[in-house]
């Protein structure tokens, strides 16, 4: 089985103030089923997933164990769908 990576919809731009602006989660389910609409693929699974900003500069990236949010500080979350497939 040869296994690919895609990338629905767009990747994040800045807005006017130089902030990222992501597609809203319903963008990222229609893509997600167009995908599967104009493709012949099987679908085995299909994911949300939410993962923390690990790049913080509080944060110690991928090997950080776990990553704590406080009341008083901002905390970005970052959610997508993911789509196994076999072709």
């Amino acid at each position: 089985m040869r296994k690919q990576i895609l990338s629905l919809g767009k990747p994040p731009g800045p807005d006017s103030f130089g902030r990222l602006r992501y597609e809203s989660f319903a963008a990222a389910l229609h893509a997600a089923n167009e995908f599967v609409s104009n493709r012949s693929v099987k679908v085995l699974n299909v994911e949300t997933v939410v993962l923390p900003n690990v790049w913080d500069d509080d944060e110690q990236g991928t090997a950080d164990p776990s990553n704590k949010t406080l009341a008083d500080f901002a905390s970005t979350w970052h959610q997508f769908i993911r789509v196994w497939y076999e072709q």
